[in-house]
């Protein structure tokens, strides 16, 4: 497969400051020393607090960061947020830069969540470490200065597919009711491992190589086989009925591409309002890429859902 013709050209230089790196136990850790190419946050407009919640059953505590703007009248919406990493790398603080920015300019708190990563940490421990967190955020809205009503959960890549699988949770659960599911490219389905290979799509960035070692290692057992739960992949679930109302945006080769597809359809028969962006020429991860036309028309799409769901 080369379809490096395919990639929009402005996003090119994505692949050499983060390059395609295939995942192992033996380069996990150093992979882990990775950071995202991001510039350095602002800490003007917002006050960050790291706190830490009381965590699932018999687990630790999980940490959380805190983002409030300053100067907005309170109560205020809320997202709560899951950092990408394939469910193996990755933390919260490494998105500050976006994270305040975001709260400053949609007038929102933002709670990012660290939860524990595989494989030291198999399922379900990452998803209850986001329910644990979540459920705090419900209980301490009104000293938090959150509207309990205009709580929704977000996520990119595999804090996408763990935004999906909590808002199953919380539907099925039925203790808190979420304002929306905001999904950017989430890692949704086990079974896209054992699938024939998209023709052009899963080349850069997220491969298959990585899809493997990254659900192996969250589900402690080979991808694809029966009785994966949908807590773990979202795809799983029989039924999308009674979730919130959602935002769903992909790069057209990205790896994820057609779970995605065929989860906003799903959701969309099911009779949850759901917009779907396909950006051309958009490999895993594309977004980031500054002053590239296809990352900024994807982040206004995701600005303009944010607000409208926070603010209505």
């Amino acid at each position: 497969m080369n379809t490096l013709p395919l990639v929009d050209p402005e996003i090119r230089p994505l692949l050499e400051t983060w390059p395609t790196v295939t995942l192992s136990a033996d380069n996990l850790a150093q992979s882990r020393q990775r950071v995202l190419p991001l510039p350095p946050p602002d800490p003007g407009g917002s006050t960050l607090e790291r706190r830490t919640v009381p965590g699932p059953s018999g687990a630790p505590d999980v940490p959380v960061l805190v983002y409030l703007p300053d100067g907005h009248a309170r109560p205020l919406p809320a997202i709560v947020h899951m950092h990408g990493g394939g469910y193996v790398r990755g933390a919260a603080k490494e998105l500050e830069a976006v994270h305040r920015l975001l709260v400053t300019q949609l007038g929102c708190a933002l709670i990012s969540i660290d939860y524990r990563l595989a494989p030291e940490t198999v399922f379900p421990g990452a998803i209850e470490d986001c329910y644990a967190a979540l459920a705090w955020v419900f209980r301490h809205a009104d000293t938090l200065g959150i509207d309990a009503a205009r709580i929704g959960v977000a996520g990119e890549s595999a804090g996408g597919g763990l935004a999906a699988a909590l808002a199953l949770l919380a539907r099925d659960r039925g203790e808190f009711r979420l304002a929306f599911q905001h999904l950017i490219y989430p890692m949704l389905d086990d079974r896209t491992c054992t699938r024939p290979p998209h023709p052009h799509a899963g080349e850069f960035i997220w491969h298959a190589a990585n899809n493997r070692f990254g659900w192996t290692a969250l589900l402690g057992h080979a991808p694809g086989i029966d009785g994966v739960s949908p807590y773990a992949a979202a795809a799983r679930a029989t039924r999308l009925d009674g979730l919130p109302p959602t935002f769903l945006s992909i790069g057209s080769l990205d790896l994820f591409l057609d779970e995605n597809l065929d989860y906003a359809q799903r959701l969309l028969r099911a009779g949850v309002p759901t917009e779907l962006h396909v950006l051309p020429g958009g490999v895993h991860g594309f977004d980031i890429v500054p002053g590239a036309r296809v990352s900024e028309t994807a982040r206004r799409l995701s600005h303009d859902a944010l607000r409208r769901f926070l603010h209505g």
